[in-house]
């Protein structure tokens, strides 16, 4: 018995010297990982302790991405109390870019800009727009091609009132409105109103002269219509950069319409034509008519004439008499035409 009692306390010992040297194990592993992180929060002043770094590695947070931001927002002399390590933490497990967020929050204080606090560049973060490179264009503006040479089209065609063409290449200069970056329209908007405006001010000029003599005219116009509003870009100028005169469109419709009208009026002239060829046809088809019923009535006269003879109701010198009265109806009708009579034949 007393040996199987010191088997077991020595079992005992074992036991608790592996425990002791699993928790050594786990310590140098967690220091070997989290002591230089932790000095680093220590020597910048970033209040980040040891178990906050074990506790971010248990909520699936990297670390390094929070001690490094921690550490700009710090140096950069950001306010600890807005831009906590949890705040910081949640960001992250939002999916967001901390040390996007983080930089851009230093260029804005570092500009003085007033309008971007942590929530709001958190936000926008969220929201898929890079949230440093509105920063940065907010302080720098920055140049937009107008039309956009990405879209296919290289100008503007307007056209002025007394019909000339006018191509037009703007450049618009915009800084980004962060209080307006989320849910604000896009490049493209300002693009499109931009184009929009510039047309609209072509086609209100009385000639295209006016306009080479005085672009800006456009440029002040179409800046008075705050194209900007409900955007995420704030418009500070148009610039014309080119003007080209194109074709004379005025001209080139009043031929078309003037050619247009030639053809309606040669489709209704020939119109009546037809009609008038109808009624001639029509008309001949008539005489033709009529002659025929001549011809019948004419071939009946020999059979009456033969019937009333037959009959004692018409004479021998009666039937004389009457080939005599047309025989000079027929001389007279030849000499009213000028043309010689016809003989007259004896019964």
């Amino acid at each position: 018995m007393p040996d199987g009692g010191q088997e077991i306390s020595q079992l005992i010992s074992w036991v608790g010297l592996g425990f002791l040297g699993l928790i050594v194990l786990i310590f140098i592993v967690v220091f070997m990982r989290f002591f230089p992180l932790w000095i680093q929060s220590l020597m910048a002043g970033a209040g980040i302790t040891i178990w906050d770094l074990i506790g971010m590695t248990f909520r699936k947070i990297d670390p390094t991405v929070i001690i490094r931001s921690k550490i700009m927002a710090v140096q950069a002399g950001l306010d600890n109390k807005i831009i906590t390590t949890k705040s910081l933490e949640a960001h992250f497990l939002a999916g967001g870019n901390v040390p996007r967020v983080v930089q851009a929050m230093i260029a804005a204080n570092k500009a003085k800009i007033h309008d971007l606090d942590y929530k709001l560049a958190t936000a926008i973060d969220l929201a898929g727009r890079d949230v440093r490179e509105a920063v940065q264009t907010s302080v720098y503006p920055k140049v937009i091609d107008c039309p956009s040479p990405a879209k296919g089209r290289m100008t503007l065609d307007g056209i002025a009132k007394n019909g000339i063409q006018l191509k037009v290449k703007a450049r618009v200069t915009v800084r980004t409105n962060l209080r307006q970056l989320i849910g604000g329209a896009t490049e493209d908007t300002i693009i499109a109103r931009v184009g929009e405006g510039i047309i609209s001010a072509i086609g209100s000029s009385e000639t295209h002269g006016a306009v080479l003599e005085n672009p800006v005219r456009i440029s002040k116009t179409v800046l008075d219509r705050r194209l900007d509003s409900e955007t995420a870009f704030e418009i500070v100028s148009i610039d014309i950069a080119d003007i080209d005169v194109g074709e004379n469109i005025g001209a080139r419709l009043q031929a078309d319409q003037a050619e247009a009208d030639t053809r309606v009026a040669r489709a209704r002239a020939e119109g009546r034509r037809a009609l008038a060829v109808a009624a001639e046809q029509e008309n001949i088809a008539k005489m033709e008519e009529s002659r025929a019923k001549v011809v019948e009535a004419e071939a009946e006269v020999p059979l009456a004439i033969s019937d009333a003879i037959s009959s004692g109701k018409f004479g021998l010198m009666d039937y004389y008499r009457l080939k005599n009265i047309m025989s000079d109806t027929d001389m007279r009708g030849s000499i009213a035409r000028g043309l010689p009579a016809a003989p007259v034949k004896s019964q």
